[in-house]
């Protein structure tokens, strides 16, 4: 049976959504976990890969429990440390969010007995969370394709609590280790920075241009990236990669959906459904967006894992999705 893992915190959240509704639940890795669970049918090993207090231990596989396919082995309590997380969305794509718990980062050690995986989806929210070092090991000793998303190391935790964004200076130490990278707009900006700037700059916040994001991309590309997803918020996903040589962007549209509920966690869906994808076909970089685009979709629409369809149905929403108009 074909394995994938999916590595990072599962924070206790307490959310404020845009609406101004209250939701507590257990985040970021859960998502796409029960999303390939509830996809896959059981039919491929999904193995979550987290660092958790001792006291949440029980509580978290129980939020797994009846969901078939699930390997909960490396769900481990060593030092006691979790993510705890409040977020206030100010409307669906921003937030404001404080941190007051923190799981240690996950090392090369995590990895034993998961080297034949055939995806790791790294979905850190912290710069700290995930070591580089786990990434070299994985390069080294498996063929597995690593997926990570650049939301960890575009965020920092302040000693009040408070999460900011901010720019990913050592990128290059991590790029040549990484075959898909997958982030948003805000950490593009955040990861595609100048070497020096003057004091005005920061008070800009124009986005990245196609242009920037291209360049960016590239240079990824250059370092030994295979694929870059960029996520456009509602419009959809850039993707780049290489073509014979040469770089390819392709825009793979946003699924429409009517009524946006909940985004926490759509991110992170959407990197299970890149990662899915790729387990697939490894090279259909578009296809894989795709499946993403689909998981971040039904993410959005309950406050609850009972969003998520199984795969003839995640097809046909695809299918839906993308047809073209004559």
């Amino acid at each position: 049976m074909k394995r994938i893992a999916i590595l990072g915190p599962i924070p206790r959240d307490h959310i404020v959504t845009h609406n101004g509704d209250l939701i507590q639940k257990w985040g970021c890795v859960t998502h796409p976990v029960i999303a390939l669970s509830v996809m896959a049918g059981g039919k491929i090993e999904v193995v979550p890969v987290s660092h958790l207090r001792s006291v949440d231990l029980d509580n978290v596989k129980e939020v797994f429990q009846g969901f078939r396919g699930i390997n909960l082995k490396h769900l481990t309590i060593k030092n006691d440390q979790g993510d705890i997380i409040s977020l206030r969305f100010l409307d669906m794509n921003n937030r404001i969010e404080r941190q007051t718990g923190f799981m240690d980062p996950i090392m090369p050690d995590d990895m034993k007995g998961l080297l034949d995986c055939k995806v790791f989806v790294f979905i850190p929210i912290s710069d700290y969370e995930i070591s580089l070092d786990t990434l070299k090991f994985l390069k080294k000793k498996s063929k597995g394709i690593i997926v990570f998303d650049a939301h960890g190391p575009t965020t920092a935790c302040l000693v009040n609590g408070e999460r900011q964004r901010k720019f990913w200076i050592d990128r290059d130490q991590w790029l040549p280790y990484i075959d898909v990278l997958k982030m948003n707009l805000e950490e593009a900006q955040a990861s595609w920075f100048k070497k020096e700037y003057e004091t005005s700059d920061f008070v800009k916040t124009e986005e990245l241009n196609r242009e920037d994001l291209r360049a960016f991309a590239d240079h990824c590309l250059d370092k030994g990236v295979k694929c870059v997803y960029i996520t456009v918020d509602s419009r959809g996903c850039l993707v780049y990669y290489k073509d014979r040589g040469k770089t390819k962007e392709e825009m793979v549209p946003a699924i429409k959906v009517e009524n946006v509920i909940d985004t926490t966690g759509c991110g992170d869906s959407f990197a299970g459904g890149v990662g899915f994808g790729l387990m697939q076909k490894p090279k259909d970089f578009a296809g894989a967006a795709k499946f993403g685009n689909a998981l971040g979709a039904l993410r959005t629409q309950g406050k609850t894992f009972a969003v998520f369809k199984p795969l003839a149905e995640t097809k046909k929403i695809i299918e839906l999705g993308y047809i073209r108009p004559n």
